[in-house]
């Protein structure tokens, strides 16, 4: 065992021999040369004429034919470069720009409908071309990952396989929207998204990750934040803001993780994500969506793998956190051989390989598993204890199995003007298992540990938080995090969960529902079921400590609760500071659930 990290002793290189990652095993050769031509022009049902790039074998025949719909340029060299290495295996590679976009007709909106019908025409036109064998795939990250389960979801007939990989959620779990409160970074993108073509904006920076983003997210209201960073042609900017209901008319049109759309998922998909992916909750979510709602036996037998790595995936080094030679595997052959099933018809054993695969941190070493959440996980419960007195690094608070007794509630201010900073070095999640000290040590978060463990603690799967807490104002965030601690005190950040209080459903254990507002009373303990929008794979090693933070901002990530209790937040332009009180007693056992994998 060595140490492959000098600043986070979590991360250890121990990888036992039989831990295989997924394996790429044999997939179509190099054999064809590549000719491209671009800007073909494909209309909609609708007439509005979309552009597409082709990258085909040099050769005569018929392929099948994989396909990008993307909103990025599809002249990008990530795009271009990786059509022609499937081109030189038999693929004819369409990567068409989304409408409004580049150099494709339309108006563009990130949300708009018709994405989802566009990619049912674009794929029926590809399977009745010439060069096609009329069986159709898509890949792609990210926004890619939306056009993928959009089109899915329309069930056009020639398509026969997905690959989306690092797949945002619906907009109420992850962008805009995280359980209710606005994420920092789609806001970010939000701007760098307005108009037809790549747009810098603020101080050097790609969307607002500069200098200037915490500055630009205390500025009210929020509905004028793409207006003040000079982002002008971006209508739907505030129909984001002032829509924040999936009841509304707009988010219904898009939305896809509902039983009715995946139960109209015919095809199977092959997702990858990383545990600090920013859109993370997409991959577990729609793995369980389809593998219950799907509409055929291949659809209900859907393909996960999680790797220890952030949206820009499939890489040893996160941050400062380097997780091994073991932590890059071969994706793009991968995913060929997935193809080369499911599109060329080739028996090469894919369906029967591990429907999941997870990279654990900590040990580094993969795990194949048959389903998500592990069938062997033990969901136990880690309680919160003190004696009134759990704020910053230096409180009382502590964290067990044994549930309390009598104990009185921990209590601190949230004030909007001075938020919980979060100690990301580009204000984001994607920076992997960063040390939290810093940002912990104030009064406006409480702090929970373990004592130092006695052996090795493994947790595998998706986290839960059950808070019982007060607050003065009509409304409030919630905001809970998981951590490792190393024995000499530095604390790596796993994962976290949030919820906006006003946003809980009361019939249901105070869990997260975006079809109502509920009312609250100050002063009136409430329940809240806060489901961590991403899980965790991760060893606690002996003599670590398992922590657990509570506040109600982490800021610049999530844009401030500024407590006012109006139904849209992002028209207000003043503030409440609020009280707050976390209550761990006998009637009201704020815990946290943690999947742990029993030692064999």
């Amino acid at each position: 065992m060595r140490m492959i990290c000098t600043w986070l002793p979590i991360l250890l290189l121990a990888s036992p021999a039989s831990a295989q990652p997924p394996d790429a095993g044999k997939y179509s050769e190099e054999k064809f040369a590549v000719k491209a031509s671009r800007g073909h022009k494909v209309k909609m049902r609708d007439g509005v004429a979309l552009s597409v790039d082709l990258y085909r074998p040099d050769a005569d025949g018929t392929f099948p034919a994989i396909l990008y719909h993307t909103p990025y340029n599809n002249n990008l060299a990530g795009w271009t470069n990786r059509a022609k290495w499937f081109a030189k295996r038999g693929y004819v590679v369409a990567i068409s720009d989304c409408r409004g976009r580049f150099d494709s007709d339309g108006e563009w909106d990130p949300f708009d409908r018709k994405h989802k019908t566009d990619g049912y025409d674009l794929v029926e036109w590809a399977a009745k071309e010439p060069w096609c064998t009329g069986k159709v795939g898509m890949v792609g990250p990210s926004y890619m990952g939306w056009t993928q389960w959009w089109t899915a979801t329309q069930a056009p007939p020639s398509l026969k396989a997905i690959v989306p990989e690092v797949a945002p959620p619906d907009h109420f779990a992850n962008a805009p929207y995280q359980h209710g409160v606005l994420t920092g970074w789609l806001m970010d993108w939000g701007a760098t998204m307005a108009g037809r073509t790549a747009q810098i904006v603020g101080e050097g920076g790609y969307g607002g990750f500069t200098p200037t983003r915490a500055a630009d997210f205390m500025k009210l209201p929020y509905v004028k934040l793409n207006e003040r960073r000079g982002a002008m042609d971006s209508p739907w900017f505030e129909t984001w803001i002032t829509k924040n209901l999936s009841t509304d008319d707009y988010w219904k049109g898009i939305a896809y993780q509902t039983k009715e759309a995946y139960s109209k998922v015919s095809v199977p998909s092959l997702a990858i994500t990383g545990w600090f992916d920013a859109n993370y909750p997409g991959s577990p979510m729609n793995y369980l969506g389809v593998k219950k709602y799907g509409a055929t036996p291949e659809a209900r037998r859907p393909s996960l793998v999680i790797g220890p790595w952030q949206h820009s995936f499939n890489k040893r080094k996160v941050g400062e956190a380097d997780f091994g030679p073991t932590a890059v595997i071969d994706w793009d052959g991968y995913a060929c051989r997935w193809f080369d099933h499911y599109l060329k018809g080739i028996e090469n054993g894919v369906a029967k390989d591990p429907p999941v695969h997870v990279f654990v941190m900590g040990a580094n070493r993969w795990r194949a598993e048959t389903d998500w959440p592990l069938p062997q996980t033990q969901w136990v419960k880690y309680y919160l204890h003190s004696k009134g007195k759990a704020n910053t690094l230096d409180g009382d608070g502590t964290l067990s199995t044994v549930p309390p007794k009598a104990e009185p509630a921990d209590s601190y201010t949230y004030n909007p003007a001075k938020p919980t900073l979060a100690p990301f070095t580009g204000g984001h999640l994607e920076d992997g298992p960063v040390d939290t000290r810093k940002t912990s040590a104030g009064l406006d978060v409480l702090v929970y540990y373990t004592p130092p463990l006695s052996e090795d603690v493994e947790i595998v799967g998706p986290i839960e938080a059950k808070l019982f807490a007060t607050t003065s104002a009509k409304d409030t965030d919630w905001m809970v995090r998981l951590i490792d601690v190393a024995p000499d005190g530095r604390a790596g950040l796993l994962c976290d969960g949030v919820i906006r209080a006003r946003c809980r459903d009361p019939q249901n254990g105070g869990i997260f529902n975006s079809e109502k507002l509920s009312t609250i009373e100050p002063e009136k303990a409430y329940e809240y079921t806060i489901r961590f929008w991403r899980g965790t794979g991760n060893v606690f090693k002996k003599g670590h400590r398992i922590r657990v933070e509570v506040s109600s901002s982490y800021f610049p990530y999530y844009l401030r609760n500024l407590n006012t209790g109006a139904d849209n937040v992002g028209l207000e332009t003043e503030f409440v500071v609020a009280k707050q009180k976390i209550h761990h007693d006998a009637e009201r056992p704020s815990h946290i659930v943690l999947p742990v994998i029993p030692v064999k």
